[in-house]
């Protein structure tokens, strides 16, 4: 017979016709069981209760009240039989949508109703649970949490499980080898070492994120900070580098915890907004071809305890050196040693254009991974002298190159150090490092320090500011330093900062620096054993050279924090708004405190590179008096020049016989002068001479004697007048008349005069044989004037 489904019946069904169908049901071979499209059910029914409600107890069998009880009969096959035997195995069903009432309407809506509610209530949860599987935004609310570019780009937004992010603790005990930033007057901290209290070795990996507030003036006791909330995505790590693009920080490189170990996930480049506060990551970076470069196409890997910079400006992040193991590249077995290295990994941000990556040839701009090379081949990168080394420094310095220079400070490994009197210079613009030499006392050896760059407001010079660091030999007895050194570029001279007397912070290594209103503000820093706690915020002011127990913020200054006359130039530095130069820097390099700098190249020549060719970019500096210190130049790009010579030490030689030759030109100019003076007044003597001679007998002239005491007279014929006169020093003077035809003197015309009457007092005084020039009987000549120009002087400046 053909049995219709009994789910259908009892909805349909009345109650008579319900026992007699289930009894023909009953009689069915459960073997044949498998022809029906339904389970086989048993059935036990009394006639029900003329109640509205039925119940049903937890045991789903009938009670004494009629409730009805099913039991839903399922196969079950017994396989160790030689054949195979199938029985129904019952499986008890209860509840309220088998309780048979008067009205089917009871029987039906409450249970789709009841469905309805634990569908919405389900719904939800499913969505969250990792085994099910994520369909799509959440009916709740969107979830806070990572997002990934690739899944964007895909059409998907990923997100991982989400968890309760709680605002960063801001009271720690202290803090170090963190990565920080500084975006418009906010200093922005990432990651690194914290502890809570005194005497903590383990569990000291974070990844807190605070900020510092540059923008208001605070005490050091109690810093402007505030704590943001610990993303989820990105990895706790230290000593690796956050990068700045004005409206967004990305997050590269750093170690994993060691105490206790983890193990380092494939490295993603975390990116985070900061007008939305999103964490974003982008997966599986691949370097590009470009100028001394890689192939391209390479995995982007990890590096710990580089020397990293950004240059916001250019749009472009830097990161030189650091070192690769097992607390920073997945699958590296601790039992393999470190390998330390010496490329520099270039990010272009996105929406900015690269010229030395071929991807963005003829100004294409980068896309929304940005894009990266790693520069292994630039210069002298691949010989031995360019090291390996990590925990080092790496700073901008603006022209010198159509695109600025990179200097490394400092850095080493576990055995050695870098120099610090010769410097790694890196020329952006044709990707290739060269070095340089320093002149003054030198620092001593160490790595992490930390420094930061202030540009005189002229732009004359670019001093660098280097603070703290230790010495890592012998290991297990690192020594922390406290001290404070300026270079000072383009002379490269070291200057060492007195500081004694002052309120200097303890001695420090990984501290996060960051300058701005032209104040170094120094974050956290390890302190050794020593010290059980430290407050982890300083400020040192670059202008006056001393450790200050606030921060000052200036009024005014732009969104760079950059010198008044350099927010027209992208390429001034930041944070430097406010800086003067100070007293100790310019007694080496000269100028004044707003620049001026006479010192404009290396004081130990370079001989090629951007230091040989190129010069700094300077700005117009007008004075409180008006008066302006340096007018405006531009930055040469020498990046083709690399001759043996270089053309600043030839304009000093050419300025030095140029300078010569004015001075001598200037010196001959005098002299002729002197000697066209000479020469009239010879001329003019003479004439005097004869008009006093060839007058009357008895007439007085100042060119004759005025007393005749001492003289003697002969007349006649051939008659002659002479007069002697013995002067103070017993050198006379004589005045000799002789008539052409012998007769008297009176008629005569006398000859060249030979000297004045009377000789001044003084005899054979330097006067008085000035005054000999004109009794010699000889025309003063050039060669006399220009041998001895003084003797002429007197002579002209006496009459």
């Amino acid at each position: 017979m053909a049995l219709e489904n009994p789910r259908t019946y009892l909805q349909n069904a009345s109650t008579d016709d319900t026992t007699q169908r289930y009894e023909d049901a009953l009689s069915i071979d459960p073997y044949t069981a498998s022809e029906y499209p339904f389970p086989i059910i048993s059935v036990s029914l009394q006639r029900p209760r003329r109640s509205k409600f039925m119940e049903v107890d937890v045991d789903g069998e009938m009670d004494e009240e009629g409730t009805a009880t099913a039991h839903v009969k399922r196969p079950y096959c017994d396989s160790r039989a030689s054949t195979m035997s199938c029985e129904s195995e019952p499986d008890s069903i209860s509840g309220p949508g088998l309780a048979l009432t008067e009205s089917p309407f009871f029987a039906t809506y409450p249970r789709l109703v009841l469905l309805t509610l634990l569908a919405l209530i389900a719904f939800p949860l499913l969505y969250e649970m990792p085994w099910v599987g994520t369909v799509g935004m959440g009916i709740i609310g969107a979830k806070a949490g990572p997002i990934r570019t690739s899944d964007i780009a895909n059409g998907d937004i990923v997100t991982e499980e989400l968890h309760k992010r709680a605002d960063t603790n801001t009271d720690v005990c202290s803090r170090w080898a963190a990565q920080s930033a500084v975006v418009n007057g906010t200093v922005y901290v990432y990651g690194g070492h914290s502890t809570t209290q005194a005497g903590q070795k383990n569990d000291t990996w974070s990844n807190d994120f605070f900020t510092v507030d540059l923008t208001k003036s605070w005490d050091i006791s109690a810093p402007s900070i505030k704590g943001l909330p610990q993303p989820s995505g990105p990895p706790a790590v230290a000593n690796g580098f956050l990068w700045n693009a004005h409206d967004s920080l990305y997050l590269y490189g750093g170690i994993v915890s060691d105490s206790p170990p983890a193990v380092p996930e494939p490295f993603s480049l975390w990116e985070y907004q900061i007008k939305s506060g999103k964490w974003i990551e982008h997966r599986d970076p691949k370097t590009s071809k470009g100028n001394n470069s890689d192939s391209g196409n390479q995995p982007v890997q990890r590096t710990g305890e580089g020397a990293g910079i950004s240059i916001p400006e250019l749009g472009r992040g830097f990161y030189f050196a650091g070192h690769l193991d097992a607390f920073t590249t997945p699958g590296w077995s601790v039992q393999t040693p470190r390998l330390y290295l010496k490329s520099l990994l270039e990010f272009t941000f996105p929406g900015y254009s690269n010229d030395g990556v071929e991807a963005l040839a003829g100004g294409k701009p980068a896309g929304s991974d940005g894009v990266w090379r790693n520069v292994t081949e630039g210069g002298i990168q691949d010989q031995a002298k360019f090291p390996s080394r990590a925990d080092g420094s790496l700073i901008y310095v603006p022209g010198f190159g159509a695109k600025g220079i990179l200097l490394s400070i400092g850095g080493g490994v576990e055995k050695s150090f870098s120099q610090m009197n010769v410097i790694d210079v890196y020329d952006i613009a044709t990707s290739t490092w060269y070095k340089q030499a320093t002149s003054g006392p030198t620092p001593k050896l160490r790595v992490n320090p930390c420094a930061v760059a202030a540009s005189a407001p002229d732009g004359s010079s670019t001093n660098i500011y280097m603070y703290g660091g230790q010495n890592l030999i012998p290991y297990g007895q690192q020594i922390q330093y406290d001290d404070m050194w300026v270079l000072t570029v383009p002379s490269f001279t070291w200057v060492e900062i007195d500081t004694k007397g002052q309120s200097v912070p303890p001695a420090r290594v990984g501290a996060s620096c960051s300058i701005w209103d032209g104040q170094i503000v120094v974050v956290g820093g390890y302190t050794g054993p020593d010290l059980s706690c430290d407050s982890g915020f300083y400020v040192f002011s670059a202008k006056d050279l001393k450790w200050q127990n606030n921060f000052n913020a200036l009024s005014g200054g732009n969104s760079q924090n950059q010198q008044h006359s350099q927010e027209k130039d992208p390429a001034g530095l930041s944070g430097s708004y406010g800086y003067e130069v100070p007293g100790a820097v310019q007694s080496v390099i000269g100028g004044n405190s707003k620049g001026g700098a006479t010192i404009t190249a290396p004081a130990r020549a370079a001989t090629q590179g951007p230091m040989a060719t190129g010069k700094a970019i300077t700005y117009t500096v007008t004075n409180s008096n008006g008066a302006v210190t340096t007018q405006t130049g531009i930055a040469v790009d020498g990046g083709n020049n690399k001759g043996k010579g270089g053309p600043n030490i030839g304009a000093i030689v050419a300025g030095v016989v140029a300078g010569c030759f004015a001075v001598l030109a200037g010196y001959l100019g005098f002299c002729a002068w002197v000697y066209r003076r000479q020469l009239a007044l010879y001329k003019n003597h003479v004439a005097m001479a004869q008009r006093a001679a060839a007058g009357a007998p008895n007439e007085k002239s100042s060119f004759l004697p005025s007393s005749t005491e001492g003289s003697s007279a002969r007349n006649g014929k051939g008659s002659s007048i002479t007069d002697q006169s013995s002067g103070v020093g017993g050198i006379g003077s004589r005045i000799t008349a002789t008539n052409s035809n012998g007769g008297d003197s009176g008629n005569g015309v006398p000859p060249v005069p030979t000297g004045l009457w009377p000789p001044p007092a003084g005899g054979n005084s330097s006067v008085n044989s000035s005054s000999d020039d004109l009794i010699v009987g000889q025309e003063p000549s050039f060669v006399g004037v220009l041998l001895n120009p003084r003797r002429s002087l007197r002579v002209i400046n006496r009459d």
